[in-house]
């Protein structure tokens, strides 16, 4: 493995990993609610406000659908390949990031490691092979940390040190908000308070890159207010925080089911944590850096996940100081020899082979699960788009009647139309949809008498949820 440029070993296991099967299986979880804006934004040109059927989606800021959208918009097509592409770039971005930037703090092979570690973190392969925002999301915050804690390391300028990884950040903030800053600060107070060097924070570069990464994100937020219901739009933000710290939502199960799926996530790497000694690190500096790195992972993970209404997906952004503690551990031997490993020191790189050649492995066998998925088998989305296909010609307009989400609509192959009712749609429309709530009124409707519409089909999906397909004649 050391004889192998380290960009070739990391892209290898990348597209093993990330690539196979990646548009074999239909959208789920989600999915449908980063895609369907990112199309809206094509089709309207407005992408400032992000759309979901005729109302606008207030509860994240649109990076994702940006990013979906520029993927659809350069490649000429609209698929799950597509869609996903942008996430899986990301994981590769920050591998990339690792064995270049990360050198620095790492060396060559520390940093290769780092690389491998990441892209084989369980909690990354699963969401960086969806269209979610975590993997984008996680992948801008570690990509702050590697370029901070880098810099850091090598003593490069403060304007540098404290500037362009805000950079990240303030992206980071326009794919979900500020709650990566909890990750990010968690290192850098963490491994200055361990260094002693606490006073650095107080240097104005810092405060510039914090107004720089204000800045990003007001830079969408401001026009958005602007444009948009401004107190529906501050009232849901102000929800969403509140939600994650109010007490009565607490419940110690799931707190605790939730740490626990948390940790899970750093599988199968979490499993060496037990056989780490920081006295093995020679250096002082090595020492403290790995302490440091222990805190920022530890803390804030187990904070994160303790929060009312908390997920696991929320913690995921620990992988990164995890991934460098990790790699740290191996590149400087702080390891327990292991009784296989013989007597003796031994280099590295043959004590790094066989966990490597596991994970390795142990990530195959996850790539094969998921190209033997047997998507026809398991489709809940595609069947009721199927159903609407087969019903509306790919030549006419469908409109959807205050359809709110209805993840279907990616799949359908008209030319689909939002509106917020009846009265919305015109005279020489011929095809349009409500849900259950408002059928009798689509059946009543007088608006394009002589015509009258006709039921077509009544579908109800996975979620329970009823859509009424009309035809006008």
């Amino acid at each position: 493995m050391s004889r192998l440029p380290p960009w070739v070993l990391v892209l290898a296991v990348w597209a093993a990993i990330y690539l196979p099967a990646l548009g074999s299986f239909e959208i789920k979880s989600e999915e449908g609610r980063r895609i369907l804006p990112g199309i809206a934004m094509l089709e309207s040109g407005n992408y400032v406000v992000p759309q979901i059927g005729s109302d606008t989606y207030f509860s994240k800021p649109p990076l994702i659908n940006w990013l979906i959208a520029a993927s659809f918009k350069i490649s000429g097509v609209r698929s799950e390949w597509t869609a996903r592409l942008p996430s899986v770039l990301a994981i590769l971005a920050v591998a990339v990031a690792l064995i270049t930037v990360g050198r620095a703090g790492l060396g060559r092979g520390g940093a290769t490691i780092a690389a491998l570690i990441w892209l084989t973190t369980a909690g990354l392969i699963e969401k960086g092979r969806l269209i979610e925002i975590e993997a984008v999301y996680v992948s801008l915050s570690a990509l702050a940390i590697i370029c901070w804690l880098s810099w850091w390391l090598s003593n490069k300028s403060p304007w540098i040190t404290w500037v362009v990884p805000w950079i990240w950040l303030g992206l980071g903030w326009l794919a979900k908000g500020p709650a990566h800053l909890i990750f990010f600060y968690a290192v850098v107070l963490a491994v200055l308070w361990k260094m002693k060097r606490l006073k650095a924070l107080f240097h104005p570069a810092h405060f510039v890159g914090i107004i720089l990464m204000l800045g990003i994100f007001a830079a969408w937020a401001i026009p958005f207010l602007q444009m948009s219901n401004q107190s529906r739009a501050l009232t849901k933000w102000s929800a969403q925080f509140t939600g994650r710290v109010t007490p009565h939502f607490f419940n110690i199960g799931s707190a605790l089911f939730t740490l626990l799926r948390a940790i899970l996530q750093l599988l199968p790497w979490m499993i060496l944590l037990p056989f780490l000694r920081f006295s093995r690190f020679q250096e002082a500096t090595d020492q403290q850096l790995a302490k440091g790195l222990a805190w920022a992972t530890v803390v804030p993970l187990v904070l994160v996940s303790l929060m009312p209404s908390s997920a696991a997906r929320y913690s995921l952004p620990a992988a990164a100081p995890f991934c460098w503690l990790v790699a740290l551990a191996f590149a400087r031997d702080a390891f327990v020899p292991v009784p296989i490993a013989g007597k003796g020191e031994q280099a590295m790189w043959r004590r790094v082979g066989l966990p490597i050649a596991l994970i390795v492995a142990f990530c195959a066998a996850m790539a094969f699960l998921m190209m033997s998925q047997l998507p026809n088998k398991r489709d809940k989305v595609k069947t009721v788009a199927a159903e609407v296909n087969g019903q509306v010609p790919q030549d006419e307009i469908l409109y959807a009647v205050n359809s709110r989400y209805q993840p279907f609509l990616f799949y359908v192959r008209a030319q689909v139309n939002a509106v917020e009712d009846l009265d919305q749609i015109p005279g020489t429309a011929h095809y349009f949809f409500v849900r259950s709530n408002l059928e009798e009124e689509a059946r009543k409707s007088e608006q394009w008498a002589p015509r009258h519409p006709i039921l077509v089909s009544r579908i109800t999906d996975y979620r329970n949820e009823t859509i009424v397909l009309y035809r006008i004649e």
